[in-house]
């Protein structure tokens, strides 16, 4: 927040006595807590990690829509309290509608917003969820070869730093290339924190789609939105020169095949179609435009990034219905995307395919392997109960969002964007338009599935089941 109030100051955009209003209140509640907490010793055991982890990011929400609404910019509770939800779960759904209009230090906090929670997913992920026997990188830890049997480094806090380093060294890459290509420093900056994030809060109001006549923008962001969605520790492993352990990881391989194949049928269905046009009128311009387009959509909705260069619910039904697919797909385990993850479907696949052998040949043992080593088959229950889990809250999530006044696509659209990060729904959600018409118990309701997604599901369920409270 002090950063973004040397913007306002900067800018001299009207927002400073707002932001540090907002500044000063952190930094008050914040010494006040450390001051009378100073000599408490330290012992964390997994029930405390629950509630630490859960309401510590439902107190980074309230806080951190303080500057909305002491600057004005939403007024409202709600708006505000769904606005920061979005930015710190790197969402990228908002309720505004014109974020041109708004104080740049305004759009600045709402991208640091997108990057202080990207980051502090990948933290959480993999140094303080396996802690708690919960989360995506659990699935890790039951592997011979990967990625916890070769950690960063023994000391969470230092693997949390080099992260924290390989993070900020792509977003200044991924702004001093948008730069280059023609984007306004301002916008570069503030939509690389959007992409490595997986977020999708962007400075203009058709998003990315702004600059749909400079294919070398998107390009970039296609790359990093790529990058955000991969495993940060193979990241880190390609940084250092282990080649084999990136490519040769099942999840990574899986992930960009998934990309490409279903690029490709996006592409040939807009080029059947024709709904592109070539800006300079040859047989190249237009495959290119229909491509950009397809991969742009499917690199975005996978990774769960959101940004958007067209509204992939006005293709076609098919397309439509493809795309509602994907937003449970999600991105790799141990990276800034929302989602299921692709690990967790690949396990699942497996096991639905040993089920059948299983059936043929009762008496065999018969385990699941990935990355060649054997999957404990408790590890495969526990992400069997992740996706039943996920399921039902999809049902649960789209059966609230109806009875408070949602249509049927909106409802199946803003509950799947919502308990997934994705950003863009479909019907009154799409991408083309915001979520600034649901009802004010609406916007509340998508702003709880936002939390629980992006925490994992059981580490904020945990604390609605009678057992977390009992004193044995």
């Amino acid at each position: 927040m002090a950063i973004a109030t040397f913007s306002s100051y900067f800018f001299d955009d009207g927002a400073t006595a707002g932001f540090l209003k907002s500044t000063l209140i952190n930094i008050s509640c914040g010494f006040f807590l450390f001051y009378f907490t100073k000599n408490h010793k330290i012992g964390i055991k997994k029930r405390e990690g629950f509630l630490i982890v859960s309401i510590g990011w439902f107190l980074m929400v309230v806080f951190g829509m303080l500057p909305f609404l002491f600057t004005g910019s939403l007024p409202f509770f709600y708006d505000a309290f769904f606005e920061t939800m979005s930015g710190y779960t790197a969402t990228g759904a908002t309720v505004i509608n014109d974020i041109e209009s708004f104080p740049k230090s305004i759009v600045l906090w709402r991208s640091l917003t997108h990057w202080i929670g990207g980051m502090g997913i990948i933290v959480l992920a993999i140094a303080i969820l396996p802690l708690l026997g919960i989360g995506g990188m659990q699935l890790f830890n039951a592997e011979a070869t990967g990625i916890a049997s070769d950690k960063l480094h023994p000391r969470i806090s230092d693997t949390a730093k080099r992260l924290w380093l390989i993070y900020v060294i792509l977003t200044f890459l991924n702004t001093i290339l948008l730069y280059i290509f023609g984007m306004p420093f301002f916008d570069a900056i503030n939509h690389a924190m959007s992409t490595m994030a997986s977020g999708g809060f962007s400075t203009k109001n058709s998003s990315l789609a702004f600059w749909n006549h400079i294919p070398s923008i998107q390009y970039t962001t296609i790359f990093f939105m790529i990058l955000a969605g991969s495993n940060f520790v193979l990241i880190y492993y390609f940084i250092c020169g282990k080649f084999k352990s990136v490519f040769s990881n099942t999840e990574f391989r899986w992930y960009t095949g998934f990309i490409f194949l279903f690029t490709i049928i996006v592409f040939f269905s807009l080029v059947n179609n024709g709904y592109y046009s070539a800006s300079d009128n040859t047989p190249f311009g237009y495959f290119e435009n229909s491509f950009r387009h397809a991969l742009f959509q499917i690199v975005a909705v996978i990774t769960t990034t959101g940004l958007v260069t067209a509204d992939f619910t006005s293709w076609s039904p098919f397309i439509t219905m493809l795309f509602f697919g994907l937003m449970f797909l999600g991105g790799s385990t141990g990276s800034t995307s929302g989602g299921v993850k692709v690990m967790r479907h690949l396990l699942l696949i497996k096991n639905g395919f040993l089920e059948f052998k299983r059936a043929l040949h009762p008496n065999a043992i018969l385990m699941v392997r990935f990355n060649n080593s054997t999957i404990d088959q408790t590890i495969v229950y526990k992400v069997l109960g992740f996706f039943i889990m996920y399921l039902l809250l999809f049902i649960i999530g789209a059966g609230v969002l109806s009875l408070l006044g949602s249509d049927f696509t909106t409802s199946i659209g803003g509950a799947a964007s919502s308990l997934g990060n994705v950003g863009p729904g479909l019907g009154d959600v799409g991408p083309s338009k915001t979520f600034s018409n649901l009802s004010i118990s609406s916007k509340i309701w998508c702003s709880i599935l936002m939390l629980i997604g992006r925490l994992e599901l059981f580490t904020v369920l945990i604390l609605f089941t009678p057992h977390f409270w009992s004193k044995s």
